[in-house]
């Protein structure tokens, strides 16, 4: 058991000078869409009342064009969502901190905004090993679902390994994904139990 044992690591994005612009880009569609949207509502709101005070114009008339304004402010105010969320996907990284024999997961928006994602008990590992080592698949074999890769990689960064582990929950066996350092590694297994870690 490591309680009184602090660490620390983040999983960068390897492509991070690449993402950190997209990020931007999308950023910047995204207050320009809804700017757009805001200043033709604020307009729209004289232009169809002026619509409706019109005695010439037909009802029908008079719901077409309200129809065209609508659909227009919606139009931008959806592009404006769409490329808020997609910002999401780039410059992602992951904080891991391990503490009190756990491993509290954080994932970071271009470095800035955080979102707690979980916290796994060591307590509850019932494998560790290396992505690359033939047991990784013998694990995916025997689980339920997808993986949850804790990581915005592809390739583990330079003195780094991608690290797997078998957890078990109310829900069934999850099986996380880390990137890290070997000192992340030994810190799980000394607390998880040497038992757990497979060599192979």
């Amino acid at each position: 058991m490591l309680k009184d044992m602090l660490y620390e690591e983040s999983a960068s994005c390897n492509r991070a000078g690449a993402e950190s612009r997209l990020y931007t880009v999308f950023l910047v569609l995204s207050i320009i869409c809804f700017s757009i949207a805001g200043v033709t509502a604020f307009f729209a709101t004289s232009v169809i009342r002026g619509f409706f005070l019109d005695k010439s114009l037909p009802m029908l008339g008079k719901i077409m064009y309200t129809a065209i304004w609508v659909v227009f402010i919606a139009v931008f105010v959806a592009s404006g969502v769409v490329a808020w969320f997609l910002k999401k996907r780039f410059n992602l990284s992951y904080d891991y901190s391990f503490v009190e024999d756990e491993l509290r997961v954080t994932k970071v928006y271009n470095g800035r905004s955080k979102k707690y994602l979980t916290t796994i008990s060591c307590a509850s590992i019932l494998r560790i090993g290396r992505c690359e080592k033939p047991s990784f698949q013998d694990v995916l074999r025997g689980i339920q679902g997808k993986p949850h890769y804790l990581t915005p990689n592809k390739t583990p960064a330079e003195e780094k390994e991608f690290i797997y582990l078998l957890v078990s929950s109310q829900l069934g066996r999850t099986l996380y994904v880390i990137e890290c350092r070997q000192a992340m590694l030994e810190y799980l297994v000394q607390s998880a139990g040497v038992n757990k870690f497979e060599r192979e």
